[in-house]
């Protein structure tokens, strides 16, 4: 999500007030404290994002200070100045986010740039995404404010669900999350959008998952990982379904659940029936390269998953990875013949003398087992 570049401002562009504090001398140091009058409370904003933001350490260390003292009243008066340069509200946005009524000058004020609107929604509280949820117009013209609500915990199922549909129905595509196919897919499939009610489920299987400790599912080197023998199931996280209620959630709060949540909400939602859950969950931003290698010797997942898998270089450049997929009968036998010149000697021969891999794949082991032992092309790591 691209912020807002805090750039100096235009002095030909600003009023007689503003530019004459800015002016060269002593006055400068005076408005950096705040004691040069301005006409209006916006001028004041103005000139303190200027000097917060000059060359000189000592006038921007003034200045940011005035701008984190000055009372509610001037605050209120300056955001809700239309003529106020973007960069200024953006600046000072960050500073009052969490002040409800000045959040909300912030979200009203047309002059605010769409970039600090989707920085707002990606941090605010359920009340502050449902406002900016509002200005429906602003989210088409700038989705990434979606997204941004989307992987924000705290913003409600039913306000994130609406915004996906709007989306969906303007056949707009919301940058920033891969699973978007998934997302936009879930609303219209069984149990569709997600309904007021769902909000308090959705917010108890959250914080049920984030609350159940991920380190074993996230420990681990998948450079030297090797799956199990025996045809590996994966570990499968133990969820108290009375106190974390994923089977009660909609499909498109399972995939969202599967897309913010922990490694052990991945865990669980991987391998739902549903396939846009479980691709959900493989594509989260969160997935780990230990994770990838323990999904990708999980015989149980579904074929897309341990496809997407083999096809993430960053990913199979990983030894322990490459391992896993080749073991596993649900990969691409494609992408088995390609990752198989990589592996040691020891693993080559698991392969060839596997029985839970396709026929093609052993006999693809045994041909470059012979040609290793022939003097042939030898491995590579």
């Amino acid at each position: 999500m691209a912020s807002l570049d805090h750039t100096p401002l235009d002095l030909t562009r600003l009023s007689p007030a503003v530019q004459k504090a800015l002016g060269p001398g002593p006055a400068r140091m005076m408005a950096a404290r705040g004691l040069v009058p301005m006409p209006r409370p916006g001028e004041l904003l103005t000139v303190l994002y200027q000097l917060a933001h000059d060359g000189d350490a000592g006038l921007a260390a003034a200045a940011k200070a005035t701008a984190d003292g000055l009372p509610e009243k001037v605050l209120a008066g300056g955001l809700a100045d239309t003529g106020l340069d973007p960069r200024v509200l953006d600046w000072v946005a960050a500073k009052v986010a969490d002040r409800a009524a000045l959040h909300d000058l912030v979200v009203a004020n047309p002059a605010t740039a769409d970039q600090t609107i989707a920085s707002l929604a990606a941090h605010g509280g359920a009340r502050e995404v449902d406002l900016i949820a509002h200005n429906e117009q602003r989210l088409l013209r700038h989705p990434e404010i979606i997204g941004a609500m989307y992987i924000n915990p705290k913003a409600r199922m039913s306000t994130v669900d609406r915004a996906v549909e709007l989306a969906v129905r303007n056949q707009i595509r919301v940058p920033g999350l891969a699973a978007w196919d998934e997302i936009a897919r879930a609303l219209s499939g069984a149990g569709g959008r997600a309904s007021t009610q769902d909000d308090a489920t959705f917010a108890q299987a959250a914080a049920g998952l984030a609350a159940i400790d991920d380190s074993a599912l996230t420990s681990g080197d998948a450079e030297t990982f090797q799956p199990p023998e025996g045809g590996p199931e994966g570990e499968e996280a133990e969820v108290d379904e009375a106190a974390v209620p994923v089977n009660k959630l909609s499909i498109p709060s399972k995939v969202r659940l599967a897309t913010l949540g922990n490694a052990v909400a991945r865990n669980v939602l991987i391998r739902d029936p549903i396939k846009m859950v479980a691709m959900a969950a493989i594509k989260a931003p969160g997935v780990t390269e230990i994770e990838a290698a323990r999904y990708a010797g999980n015989h149980s997942l579904a074929d897309d998953v341990i496809r997407y898998i083999a096809t993430r270089r960053e990913w199979t450049k990983m030894y322990g990875v490459k391992v896993s997929l080749v073991m596993n009968p649900k990969t691409p036998i494609a992408e088995s013949a390609r990752l198989m010149p990589h592996l040691r000697e020891k693993d080559l021969r698991n392969v060839a003398k596997s029985r839970g891999v396709p026929s093609a794949v052993v006999a693809q082991a045994r041909k470059l087992m012979s040609q290793r032992s022939t003097g042939g092309s030898g491995g590579r790591h």
